[in-house]
């Protein structure tokens, strides 16, 4: 194991033993705010430190057997026997460094939360619609698969059933999920543009197109720490809704769409039976956006990030193709090609969302040991 990682782990078993000193303290419970915050620091350090106790124990067990492999070689039984021993602590000394590795890359906070997901139609006219109405069914699909709760939170559709835009919340807390991530940390590497090459079902010649959709994955924002908006920049605009929903649809302006008049960013929701839960939905979207268009523009300063190998998910990113002759999926960015389309399609996205993830995980730890040269 490189130095940086052992010290990095070392730091942690070390202020782990203080926080079990500063816990059993009998004074700590008067302060439950103080408590509460040292049991969350002592439960996401204990799985870290615990693993590395073991790393540092095989170590041991490796020397130990070593030892012994070289006084014993007149006992061929005793020496198969440490040899054995070696082997099978070497093997797992190999799996425990690379869980530990992965424990040091920094959590971001936002993973843990629910998601927007935008899909919009993009180059292709009516196939773009119908483009974009496919991969709707593709995170839905996925999002049941996870046991997440799925609501349409505004909807514009084109003439031939397809989307020209279309905006739905995953909630993964209704449902256990793959991981420990939430939404936004399963799906955030969606983000960009989708290319899409097939035979339109209007196309009566059989030549395939080439259409486009972009999708956009935003954090869904924590009440406590939402920005706070000005309401005098706000500008609220309140419509009737169209498209299914029931009879309310068409009769009252329910539908409400919002503004932020300082960059322009609009946000609108249509789903909801009254006119202030879709305000209160709409605000929802629209801080997320901002809040996004600000990630956005700091990472558009950082060149690392910039370069980085999943990509600053930029909409103008062109991420994947869905190439259905050939009932491939490729992603650019890693350069992972599956001849599974079919179930893609169906929402088996789970081995190209580890495939990204492995990837990040992999781009992050060489950023740690390049900060310390070692």
């Amino acid at each position: 194991m490189k130095s940086f990682f052992r010290t990095q782990l070392q730091r942690y078993a070390e202020r782990l033993q203080d926080l079990e000193s500063l816990l059993s303290s009998p004074d700590i419970m008067a302060d439950m705010t103080a408590f509460r915050a040292l049991s969350k620091e002592h439960a996401e350090l204990s799985p870290a430190a615990g693993r590395y106790a073991r790393y540092v124990q095989r170590e041991a067990d490796v020397a130990a057997a070593q030892t012994l492999l070289q006084t014993s070689q007149d006992d061929a039984a005793m020496a198969d026997m440490a040899q054995e021993e070696i082997d099978e602590a070497q093997s797992e000394l190999l799996r425990l460094e690379a869980e530990l590795q992965r424990m040091l890359i920094p959590k971001d906070p936002q993973d843990v939360r629910n998601a927007f997901v935008e899909i919009r139609a993009g180059t292709g006219g009516d196939e773009s619609a119908l483009f974009a109405a496919d991969l709707l069914r593709m995170y839905t699909r996925y999002a049941e698969r996870c046991g997440w709760r799925v609501e349409i939170i505004s909807e514009s559709m084109s003439e031939l059933g397809g989307y020209k835009e279309v905006v739905i919340k995953l909630d993964a807390a209704s449902g256990p999920g793959t991981s420990n991530q939430g939404a936004y940390g399963q799906l955030r590497f969606e983000s960009g543009g989708h290319r899409v090459q097939r035979v339109p079902s209007t196309e009566t010649q059989g030549r395939i197109h080439t259409s486009a959709c972009t999708v956009a994955v935003l954090a869904e924002p924590d009440e406590t720490e939402a920005i706070t908006l000005n309401p005098a920049e706000l500008r609220i605009d309140t419509y009737r809704a169209s498209g299914a929903g029931g009879q309310h649809i068409n009769k009252t302006d329910s539908a409400v769409r919002i503004t932020h008049l300082p960059t322009g960013i609009v946000a609108e929701c249509q789903d909801g039976r009254s006119q202030h839960s879709n305000k209160a939905q709409a605000l929802k979207v629209l801080t997320a956006r901002i809040r996004e268009k600000d990630r956005a523009e700091r990472a558009a300063k950082d060149a690392a990030e910039r370069k980085g190998l999943i990509g600053s998910g930029d909409r103008s990113d062109r991420i994947r193709t869905y190439n259905f002759p050939q009932g491939r999926l490729t992603d650019h960015r890693i350069n992972l090609t599956l001849y599974k389309l079919g179930f893609i399609m169906e929402g088996d996205l789970d081995e190209v969302i580890h495939a990204l993830r492995a990837a990040r995980d992999a781009e992050q730890l060489q950023e740690l040991e390049s900060l310390v040269g070692n």
